[in-house]
């Protein structure tokens, strides 16, 4: 899917503070700023619609209409590029959005990439205008932090739950032909809302790392190259052993987002990743954690999780990718345990 640049006047200039912006033929006014990180900054946006967009508008222009939001808000993410391989990777970061079309992977619903005059004369600069549903209880990070300073803990029961759901949307990138993988499955990149009655709604996010999952490594260059390519990419604290110290023969393959997955339980558990105790020891080195898959295990809610959790986390945990569970193995498992562990 190729990216349309559009030249509607967007007000830019009034972005940061307020104001309306165009995405294609459709307005939104901002409301508030969401988030920010790196050249990327999260807008809370309501789509504007006048009498010309009536009947039409986004309603027009989105496939699956469940996707659409009641009230007309939506989240916004504004990108400011600033050469020709950061429009590289946002474009493929569009493309591969458009790959994926599952109710726990979150949908790109609209984009643009606008050309803007830089400072110097004659200079150009780009900025990238992607639109998603909100979700405004925000992340599983943001979950887990809150619930931490609180002292309290997600049930067995939403535990599984939540991480049933993550498991379904990484199903659906892996089937596919080729499958893909995501490469940063973290607390930080997914989406949790609360439910009256029901477990939360998780939504996995954030398709910039996402790329075909298998690739064969012959030579010393090509480990190398990967190891560099990972750490750009996958965030440290959830990347797999072979994306640390890749072999010179090597196939690797969609189970990087298996280990990742194991992190991701254990931090829907204890609200930090299995590994992160190393950079708070002295001398200690998460790379070596991570390689020999040193896992401890905080203490937890009273009564404890049952140990099948545990026993579940380190068969994710494998630093081996060989004997590393595949997803439809994970979901078998996991199947079992809510149907044991569940109310």
């Amino acid at each position: 899917m190729g990216c349309s640049f559009s030249g509607l006047n967007a007000l830019y200039d009034a972005v940061n503070g307020g104001g309306d912006v165009w995405i294609n033929e459709n307005r939104f006014r901002i409301l508030r700023q969401l988030g920010e990180g790196g050249f990327a900054y999260v807008f809370l946006v309501k789509e504007v619609v006048t009498d010309t967009s009536a009947g039409g508008g986004l309603a027009k222009k989105v496939k699956d209409t469940s996707h659409l939001s009641d009230d007309g808000t939506y989240a916004m993410k504004k990108v400011l590029i600033q050469n020709s391989e950061q429009l590289e990777l946002v474009r493929e970061e569009i493309r591969v959005s458009s790959l994926f079309s599952h109710p726990n992977l979150l949908p790109l619903l609209d984009h643009a990439i606008i050309a803007v005059k830089g400072t110097q004369e004659g200079s150009w600069k780009h900025e990238a205008y992607l639109l998603f549903p909100v979700h405004l209880d925000g992340t599983l990070l943001d979950n887990a932090q809150t619930m931490k300073a609180k002292k309290e803990y997600f049930s067995t029961s939403d535990v599984l739950h939540i991480f049933r759901q993550l498991c379904a949307g990484l199903k659906h990138m892996h089937s596919l032909d080729p499958p893909y993988a995501h490469n940063d499955v973290k607390p930080g990149n997914v989406l949790i809302t609360h439910r009256k009655g029901q477990p939360p709604l998780a939504i996995l996010m954030d398709f910039g790392s996402a790329r075909p999952a298998r690739r064969q490594i012959r030579s010393r260059s090509e480990a190398l190259q990967l190891q560099e390519w990972a750490s750009e990419h996958c965030s440290a604290p959830i990347r797999a052993p072979e994306l640390w110290d890749c072999p010179s023969h090597a196939d690797i393959d969609e189970r990087t987002d298996i280990w990742s997955l194991g992190c991701t339980l254990y931090a829907i558990m204890y609200g930090v990743s299995p590994f992160e105790y190393a950079l708070g020891e002295s001398g200690g080195s998460l790379q070596l954690a991570i390689v020999n898959a040193q896992v401890k295990w905080p203490g937890g809610p009273n009564p404890p999780y049952p140990e099948a959790l545990h026993q579940f986390v380190t068969w994710m945990l494998q630093p081996q990718p060989a004997v590393r569970p595949s997803i439809d193995d994970i979901i078998i498992h996991v199947d079992k345990l809510i149907s044991k562990f569940s109310r």
